[in-house]
């Protein structure tokens, strides 16, 4: 079972169950009116294009949407929130001096949709150094999470496994992060999971970002996606979770750029 903290819960706290556990909820971090107020800015993408990466991984009654903050400003409340930028911290920067969204998809996953294959998110990198995350993720209930409505399985503990044994993940050895709507499952990009089957008769919506180590290149390509004059128009800090920053005054440069920023 995960372990679940109020949202006043001290963040080392929170930080010491997710490196037992791999996994650790925290009950209802924000407000239901934020949650409306995003929801609604995805509500166009996933209509429109919603299904365009439908497969066997994805699933085809799932929608999907990415690039999040080139479609909801009001979501940077929900990528940027202090406590996970607290984590974030405490995970990640031991091991860098920045850390940027690696990506962040809305998803939709509505009624008949089956069992997610279990998986880590970090299987997108090809080498592991032990004892080290790449990734921390957030993934927030937009609605309420439930075993019928097919709660993200996670096994826990299973960040510690070996790629074999996690290969061989079994559904039965899962637990389903079951929360209220606005509350946040934290879990390792080494952590085993995947979305559940959806038995109920409405859809279960769920926003998931990474944050990965600032020196790894990001999953998804914010650059090429986000145009240059929306990602200049969010704060500095919000700029710099999306890759608009050098890492340590090298990686990542280019002349003239005027949200460029350097951070040693």
């Amino acid at each position: 079972m995960l372990k679940s903290f109020d949202k006043n819960a001290d963040v080392n706290e929170i930080v010491e169950a997710l490196k037992t556990d791999g996994g650790v909820i925290v009950k209802n971090l924000v407000d239901k009116e934020l949650l409306d107020t995003v929801k609604a800015d995805f509500r166009p993408q996933f209509d429109e294009a919603g299904d365009y990466i439908e497969n066997d991984f994805n699933g085809y009654k799932t929608k999907r949407l990415e690039t999040v903050l080139g479609i909801s400003r009001s979501a940077a409340d929900l990528l940027a929130h202090p406590l996970i930028m607290k984590v974030a911290d405490k995970v990640l920067k031991p091991y860098c001096s920045n850390y940027r969204i690696g990506s962040s998809s809305g998803i939709e996953i509505w009624p008949g949709e089956m069992a997610q294959v279990l998986h880590r998110d970090d299987e997108i990198y090809p080498h592991r150094m032990p004892g080290v995350e790449f990734q921390v993720a957030a993934l927030w209930a937009m609605d309420e999470f439930t075993i019928e409505n097919g709660a993200t399985h996670v096994i826990p503990g299973s960040h510690k496994w070996t790629d074999e044994e996690a290969a061989g993940a079994k559904r039965e050895d899962t637990v389903q992060a079951v929360m209220s709507r606005g509350s946040v499952l934290l879990y390792f990009g080494t952590t085993v999971h995947g979305g559940g089957e959806n038995r109920s008769d409405k859809p279960r919506c769920a926003l998931v970002t990474t944050y990965s180590l600032g020196w790894l290149r990001q999953e998804e390509n914010h650059y090429m996606a986000i145009p240059k004059e929306v990602a200049e128009s969010y704060p500095e800090h919000i700029q710099q979770l999306m890759g608009f920053a050098s890492y340590s005054r090298i990686l990542g440069t280019y002349p003239g750029s005027p949200i460029a920023k350097e951070i040693s």
